[in-house]
């Protein structure tokens, strides 16, 4: 193995500052000197084989950490080799380390810097003289470092080696072990260093073994710190040469994002530990992921750099391999980007010759720094180190805003440097933790995977269990967990009329009752299907946009919880989205909302004690004129929940994140409970919902032979693969878009439709194809407004209205496709009631004003299409 012929970039630093490199000629060829900006230590050994901060041949990087790794086999032996773990050091030595593990095929796992929510660390230790010092190690499976076999610890350099000894302190007292060996490109450890080491190995009475490709000294001047501030203050200016150098035109290079067929469940990396069937999955996938790669590459592109990111320095890694050995013609390099702060010098004695620096993307804690670096990505004054493209890997938490946006934006700054930048976004491996054992827990089937493998009962005293299918809903149990009260035993149904008499007079609330579960003629149910088939790509479209952009402001740590029950075949939609495209499994709670009566306050406080509340995401079907979002942000004032509802369509324009503001037919309205897991609207009545209880539901199990839940649910995932590029460019739209603040242009179209038509109370006008339907399933209605040249999806809303001897009215000029009005003389508030006008993007005033009202005008608010949970208007 050699690295790409070059001269020892270490003389200006030599000449300058005083430090010498000693030891053997390897190890000038493995390492080069710059200066760091940090007050710790002054000197980097710029690595020329790592990949990290000079762009190399990926057969050179990884075949540095595999020369390493059959080196320590040798020293093992072969039985010994094969009870090994490798662990490596965030950030530089995570791909070294991978490397090394896999010479040995060995389990891998390296130290991290970013905390992941839900997950408590094994252990973690401090590397003294980084500039971020702490590192975590969080397993996704806490046995994997518990064995008695050697563990290998793989490091980039041995300095002080004091980083290594805190590691092996630190294992070594929760899982005693007879051998450690570490492991490192070059030992430069002084002799009173090597002594420590080999003393707290005789103190913990085990055998420690070093193998490193190289060794050798560092020589610092007593006033090395000094002297390196002063030089980095004279030549400031030199790491100027960044995005101004490189491209003969002003115009940005252009972006091509690329959705690789990253392989379900694989890991990206080892954050949480990588197998050896990992490894095999991985192998078997990189010929496919390379080409998709080469696809998006310009034809004459000779010179391609893959830049990873931080930690994630293996997957781009081996996809640089692959896309090379496609190419062919040593047409790849491979380097990442990195949080460590070092000068740049444009000089060819020096290692560092340009530097990008850009914010941080991937939403750090906040003691870390908020800038990160590419280095040697820009020409600077050589143009014969100019890249003809550069391909970004990130994983998915860093794909976010501020990569996309803003003058300093990392991907702004690359398309200045090169001729096309392709984007390709890894799913970032987080497995979802056991739950903590609490007393009393509740068994969930063993079938069940995913988040809700072993669901306790009551995380805090006080409070209920949720319920899971297919003892309550027909979903499947790991899609969604029901936070409702089951009341499937009690009698809540009454005739529609006498429910919109007694809610619209003011003698009941909608929430107390149910109506009678409407049983489709074999006519309609062919309208089901007929609508099914025409809207489910578009419905996966909606579905995949919503989640993109999701995934992208929220983090892979998000929790979904969508309103119950309109809004849980859209979270199930969402949450199958997430696994299909990324390999995430993420949490998915069915909640209730009543209006009038706000969120249930015992659902809150489940998700508050499961989750952080900045991670759940509130989840619906559609909105109508908007009552419901401001609903919802009124129950969340002060909560520390983001009040932000994501739907599929938006047509009343209230909410910032939405597959689609186009007012279309969403099938799932169609029907009641039989395409929403058989599970009613949920109930709150006094005498059946206790203060510490969740709202009610009930769960109509002898409709069974009439469900189509699960049918509509693969319908549209199985549209998925079909419209996933076109999900990931609505969602680069949404995101990129400057200002999402809703203009609430529904509710003013539907103040304009209740003056005209005289209803003065804005609580009877139903807006849109998902409204519409409800009303003409479970109100009184009075007539249905039509858009003049509606097609297909108004065939189920002209059916039912025939059903009921309701006029379909045909209008010009109407905002929504349709409009439903629930008949006016079922209301004390049809007359003298006044839905009042609502500034834009506010969510006060006439919110709290149109919805409530009198106590007649409170009735018919309540008596939204589905309420509280179902098809509301959103």
């Amino acid at each position: 193995m050699t690295a790409t012929p070059q001269t020892w970039t270490g003389r200006w630093v030599a000449d300058r500052a005083g430090i010498v490199l000693t030891g053997s000629d390897r190890l000038t060829e493995l390492v080069g000197l710059a200066l760091r900006e940090n007050g710790k230590r002054a000197h980097l050994l710029v690595s020329t084989v790592l990949g990290k901060h000079v762009p190399q041949r990926p057969s050179v990087v990884h075949g540095a950490g595999l020369e390493l790794g059959r080196t320590v086999r040798e020293l093992l032996g072969e039985q010994a080799a094969a009870r090994t773990v490798v662990l490596g050091y965030a950030e530089t030595a995570t791909g070294l380390g991978h490397s090394v593990a896999d010479a040995l095929d060995a389990p891998y796992l390296h130290s991290t810097r970013r905390p992941v929510p839900g997950m408590t660390p094994l252990g973690g230790f401090e590397e003294e003289h980084s500039h971020a010092t702490s590192h975590l190690l969080l397993p996704a499976d806490p046995e994997l470092l518990a064995g008695d076999g050697p563990l290998v610890l793989v490091d980039d350099e041995f300095s002080t080696g004091t980083t290594v000894l805190n590691t092996i302190r630190e294992l070594h007292a929760r899982h005693p072990r007879d051998h450690y060996v570490v492991v490192a490109l070059v030992d430069l450890r002084s002799a009173d260093d090597r002594n420590r080491l080999a003393d707290a190995a005789a103190e913990l009475g085990v055998r420690l073994d070093l193998v490193a490709t190289a060794s050798g000294g560092v020589e610092l001047p007593e006033d090395i710190i000094e002297r390196a501030g002063r030089l980095i203050a004279r030549t400031a200016a030199a790491d100027a040469p960044t995005a101004a150098a490189g491209r003969g035109s002003a115009d940005p290079a252009p972006l091509v994002r690329v959705g690789l067929d990253w392989p379900a469940g694989l890991p990206d990396g080892g954050r949480h530990g990588f197998t050896a069937h990992d490894r095999t999955r991985l192998d078997a996938a990189l010929p496919r992921l390379a080409g998709q790669l080469a696809e998006a590459l310009p034809a004459a592109a000779r010179r391609v750099l893959v830049l990873g990111f931080e930690e994630l320095m293996y997957a781009p890694l081996r996809l640089a391999a692959a896309l090379d050995e496609h190419l062919g013609g040593d047409r790849v390099r491979y380097s990442t980007t990195t949080r460590s702060p070092v000068l740049a010098v444009d000089d060819p004695g020096y290692a560092i010759r340009t530097r990008l620096a850009f914010p941080a993307h991937d939403d750090p804690q906040d003691d870390a720094p908020r800038e990160r670096y590419a280095y040697n990505v820009a020409p600077g004054g050589d143009a014969a180190r100019r890249f003809d493209a550069v391909v970004l890997v990130v994983d998915d938490v860093a794909d976010t805003p501020a990569l996309h946006r803003g003058e300093r934006a990392l991907l702004g700054q690359l398309r200045q440097v090169t001729d096309r930048v392709v984007l390709a976004v890894l799913p970032s491996h987080r497995p979802v933790p056991a739950p903590p054992s609490v007393p009393g827990a509740v068994p969930v089937p063993p079938s069940v995977p995913g988040p809700f493998a072993s669901v306790p009962g009551p995380p805090a005293p006080g409070l209920p269990a949720p319920l899971y299918g297919p003892g309550f809903s027909s979903y499947r149990a790991e899609e969604v967990a029901w936070l409702l009260k089951d009341l499937s035993g009690v009698a809540l149904e009454a005739p529609t009329e006498e429910r919109e008499e007694a809610v619209q007079n003011g003698g009941a609330h909608y929430a107390e009752s149910l109506p009678v579960e409407y049983q489709p003629s074999p006519e309609y149910q062919e309208l089901f299907h007929q609508a099914l088939r025409g809207s489910a790509r578009r419905i996966a479209l909606a579905v995949g946009t919503v989640a993109e952009t999701l995934l992208r402001e929220r983090g892979p740590g998000l929790v979904l919880a969508s309103l119950a029950r309109a809004g849980t075949p859209v979270g199930i939609l969402i949450r199958r989205w997430l696994a299909f495209a990324h390999g995430l499994s993420v949490p998915h709670y069915a909640v209730s909302i009543v209006r009038g009566r706000g969120i249930d306050p015992v659902a809150l406080r489940y998700l508050a004690a499961r989750h952080r509340a900045q991670d759940v995401v509130f989840v619906d079907g559609w909105t109508g004129k908007g009552a419901i979002t401001r609903e919802l942000a009124d129950a969340l004032a002060g909560t520390g929940f983001d009040p932000d509802l994501a739907v599929l369509a938006d047509p009343g324009r209230c909410v910032r994140t939405y597959g689609t503001r186009d007012d279309f037919l969403i099938p799932s309205a169609c029907l009641n409970s039989t395409v929403s897991g058989l599970v009613s609207r949920t109930v709150l009545r006094a005498g059946l919902i206790g203060p510490d209880e969740f709202h009610g539901a009930k769960h109509y199990a002898e409709l069974a032979g009439s469900d189509v839940s699960a049918a509509f649910l693969d319908a549209v995932a199985a549209c998925f693969a079909e419209v996933r590029a076109a999900a990931v460019e609505g969602a680069d739209r949404l995101s990129a878009d400057p200002d999402r603040t809703p203009d609430w242009a529904g509710w003013a179209a539907v103040e304009r439709i209740s003056a005209e038509y005289g209803i003065d109370n804005v609580n009877l006008v139903k807006p849109g194809v998902g409204e519409t339907t409800r009303v003409l399933l479970r109100r009184v209605p009075w007539r249905i407004l039509a858009r003049r040249g509606a097609g297909a999806d108004l065939h189920h809303v002209r059916l039912l209205a025939s059903q009921r001897g309701v006029e379909v009215e045909e209008v010009d000029g109407l905002p929504y496709t349709c409009v439903g009005l629930i008949h006016p003389r079922y209301s004390r508030g049809a007359t003298g009631g006044d839905g009042r006008s609502v500034a834009a993007g506010s969510l006060s005033g006439a919110g709290a004003g149109a919805a409530s009202g009198s106590g007649a005008a409170e009735g018919a608010a309540s008596g939204s299409a589905e309420g509280s949970v179902t098809g509301r208007d959103s």
